[in-house]
C-alpha cells in the first residue's frame, strides 16, 4: 500500500535557514506562535535543491536572543532594553536524511544522510499533525517484512510503529544501556519475545542473577531453555536444568587465572609444571581412546577431557621428590618444594563446592563426546522439541570465578562457530547481561577478567564474519569495555542519570548524533533513544512491553511498608539457603 505524502502547500514555513555548519543547520524563526509547538527531539523538514526533495533534521535546541543573554532583572531600564519586536528566535537542528516525494518510479522514500547542503534562507517545516503520520509510514515501509524487528512506537506519534531492521541491528553487535530501573530487564524480554515468533532463532542469554527464569518453557508465557550453572545443591542430585562446565573446557590461562598466585616467587615454575603435566594427561587421554588424528595436532588448550586428580598426584609426586645425587646421596628434586603452594590451592578448589560445576561434575561431563552435546544444546536453533532463546542462570557462581566462568561458555561456543564450515554456520546472538560485571574497562581489570576481555573483544572485533552478534546489556556503560562498546553499531540507550554514564554513551555516537543524547536523564521508563544503522531516524521511542516479564520488578517500598509485614519463615529459609549456598526448596 502505498504511503501517504508529505505536503506543506498548505502551511507556512516555520522559518528559514540562517546558518549551516557542517551536519547542523541554523533556522531564523518567522512563526512565533507555532514555535510554542515545538519540542527538542521534533523534526524540521527543509526545503532541499528540488521541489521533491526536503532535508530532514531533529531540533537539538531552541534559543530565544537577546533575552537568553539579558536577564531580566539584568535589563537596563532604558530605550537600549529589546522590544518583543526585535526578539529573535532560532532552532538548532542536526541533519540527519532526505525524504524524496518520488524516487523515480517509486513513492515517497527516507534515506540517512543529506544529499546536500540546506541552501541559506530556504524554507524550512515543523513536521507534525498528518505529515509526521505520513513521514513515519515511510519510515516503516522501508523495512523489508521479513527483516522488521518491532520497538515499539515512536515519542513523538504514538500512532507509528518503530520498526528496525532485524539484520543490521544484529549484524554488527548492539547494546542495550540504562540506569538500574529504567526497564533493561523488559527490554531484553521484549527483543526474544519477537526472536522467538521466527521460525529458528537461536540467542544465548547469560542471566547474572536469575531474573530471567520466568521466560522458562513451563512458565506462563514461557518460550526458553533455562538452564543454571550447577550450585553446590545441585551436586549430589543434578536437576535437568543443571548446567555442568567441566575443568577440561578451561584453556591453559583460564585455568591458572583460578589456580595460580602470581605473586608467589615460585608462581612462574608452578605454571611451567602444570602446563606440562595437562599436556601428558590430555595425550594419555588420546592415546587411550586411539585417537590418532587428533594425537598429532592437538595442543594444551585443546578441549580434551583429562583427570585432574591424576594431575594432582603428578604435582605431589613432583613436589616431593627425591634424586639420587653424584655422590649417590638423595637429595632434593627439580621441583621439590616449589609446588606446594600451588597445589593446596589446587585441593582447596576440588573440594569446594561452590566450585562444584567445575571440579565435581557427573561421570557423563568426562566422556569425549560430551562437548559435541553441549555445542548442540547451545547452537541448535528452534524445533519442535527445543526452544531456539536459551537461558543460563549464572546466579550461583562465586564472583572470583564469575568473569572466567562466563568467558569459557562463551570462548567454546566461538570456537565452535568459528570452526564449522562457512555455509553451514547459523548465526548466533550471545546477549550479555550486566556485562560491566565480566567486562570492565582494561584498566580495572584483574588477570582473570582480562582473560575474558580476550574472548569477548575477540568476538566483538571478528564475529560478524562467523556470524556470531553480542548484544551487550549494562546499567553503568562507563564501566564497560570502551573496545567492545566501540564494535557496536545499534544502541537503545535507555534513561542514564549518571554523568560518566551519559558521557560513555556519547562517546560512541557520531559527533553529529551526540546532542540527541542531551535527554537521556530526562527519559520516562521504558523510553530510549534508538541509533544506530539499524533504525532510519534516530529517534526516541516507546519500548513494547513483553507478555513473559523477568524477575525485576522494582518494589514499592513506602506502599509495601504500609501495607505488608515481614515473613519469619521465609528468613528462616534464606538462612538455611545461605548456609548452603543453595536455594532451598520452601515447605
Amino acid at each position: 500500500m502505498a504511503s501517504t505524502v508529505m505536503s506543506f502547500e498548505s502551511e507556512s514555513p516555520i522559518g528559514r535557514v540562517m546558518s549551516v555548519d557542517t551536519m547542523r543547520v541554523f533556522i531564523h524563526i518567522d512563526d512565533h506562535e507555532l514555535l510554542k509547538k515545538v519540542m527538542v527531539g521534533n523534526l524540521i523538514a527543509i526545503q532541499g535543491a528540488t521541489g521533491h526533495q526536503y532535508l530532514i533534521s531533529i531540533v537539538e535546541r531552541i534559543t530565544r536572543l537577546p533575552s537568553d543573554a539579558i536577564g531580566l532583572n539584568e535589563a537596563p531600564d532604558d530605550d537600549t532594553s529589546p522590544k518583543p519586536d526585535e526578539m529573535q528566535d532560532t532552532i538548532r537542528a542536526v541533519l540527519v536524511g532526505t525524504y524524496r516525494i518520488k524516487d523515480g518510479g517509486s513513492g515517497p522514500t527516507f534515506k540517512r544522510g543529506a544529499n546536500s547542503c540546506p541552501q541559506i534562507d530556504q524554507a524550512c517545516h515543523l513536521i507534525h499533525g498528518v505529515n509526521l503520520t505520513a513521514f513515519m509510514g515511510v519510515l516503516s515501509q522501508d523495512v523489508p517484512a521479513d527483516k522488521a524487528l518491532r520497538l515499539g512506537h515512536f515519542a513523538i506519534d504514538p500512532t507509528a510503529e518503530a520498526v528496525a531492521d532485524g539484520d543490521r541491528f544484529f549484524q554488527r553487535h548492539a547494546a542495550i544501556l540504562g540506569s538500574t530501573g529504567s526497564g533493561k530487564s523488559y527490554t531484553v524480554a521484549a527483543l526474544l519475545e519477537r526472536a522467538n515468533t521466527l521460525n529458528h532463532p537461536n540467542i544465548v542469554l547469560l542471566d547474572m542473577h536469575g531474573e530471567y527464569a520466568s521466560l522458562a518453557k513451563d512458565r506462563t508465557h514461557g518460550y526458553a531453555e533455562y538452564l543454571k550453572i550447577a550450585g553446590p545443591g545441585d551436586l549430589v542430585e543434578p536437576k535437568p536444568t543443571s548446567l555442568f562446565l567441566p575443568h577440561w573446557l578451561l584453556n591453559r590461562e583460564e585455568m591458572l587465572s583460578i589456580l595460580l598466585d602470581r605473586s608467589d616467587d615460585n608462581a612462574p615454575n608452578q605454571a611451567m609444571r602444570f602446563t606440562n603435566v595437562v599436556f601428558d594427561q590430555k595425550r594419555k587421554s588420546l592415546e587411550g581412546l586411539n585417537l590418532t588424528e587428533v594425537l598429532s595436532s592437538f595442543t594444551v588448550d585443546s578441549p580434551i577431557p583429562y583427570d585432574l586428580n591424576a594431575v594432582r598426584d603428578s604435582l605431589i609426586n613432583d613436589d616431593q621428590e627425591m634424586v639420587i645425587g653424584s655422590s649417590n646421596r638423595e637429595k632434593q628434586g627439580p621441583w621439590h618444594g616449589k609446588l606446594t603452594r600451588f597445589i593446596s590451592r589446587l585441593e582447596a578448589k576440588i573440594s569446594d563446592r561452590r566450585y562444584g560445576f567445575l571440579f565435581q561434575t557427573p561421570l557423563d561431563t568426562s566422556s569425549y563426546e560430551w562437548l559435541q552435546s553441549l555445542a548442540e544444546m547451545f547452537l541448535s536453533t528452534k524445533s519442535a522439541s527445543r526452544s531456539g532463546i536459551k537461558v543460563v542462570d549464572f546466579s550461583e557462581v562465586p564472583s572470583d570465578v564469575l568473569p572466567t566462568v562466563v568467558s569459557v561458555l562463551a570462548r567454546v561456543l566461538y570456537d565452535v562457530q568459528f570452526w564449522m564450515k562457512a555455509d553451514a554456520r547459523t548465526p548466533v546472538c550471545l546477549v550479555c547481561d550486566e556485562a560491566h560485571l565480566y567486562l570492565p574497562v582494561r584498566s580495572d581489570a584483574d588477570a582473570a577478567t582480562k582473560r575474558a576481555l580476550d574472548t569477548f573483544e575477540r568476538i566483538a572485533k571478528e564475529g560478524r564474519k562467523y556470524g556470531f552478534a553480542l548484544l551487550v546489556v549494562s546499567q553503568r556503560p562507563s564501566d564497560v569495555s570502551k573496545t567492545i562498546l566501540s564494535q557496536c553499531n545499534n544502541f537503545i540507550a535507555l534513561r542514564l542519570t549518571n554523568e560518566q554514564d551519559q558521557s560513555a554513551v556519547k562517546s560512541v555516537m557520531p559527533d553529529s548524533m551526540a546532542g540527541i543524547a542531551d535527554v537521556l536523564p530526562l527519559l520516562d521508563i521504558g523510553e530510549a533513544i534508538v541509533l544506530g544503522d539499524s533504525i532510519l531516524l534516530p529517534s526516541r521511542i516507546k519500548l513494547d512491553k513483553p507478555k513473559a516479564t523477568p524477575l525485576s520488578l522494582t518494589k514499592n517500598f513506602w506502599r509495601e511498608w504500609g501495607e505488608k509485614s515481614s515473613n519469619t519463615h521465609a528468613i528462616k529459609v534464606a538462612v538455611e539457603s545461605l548456609r548452603r549456598q543453595s536455594k532451598c526448596v520452601d515447605k
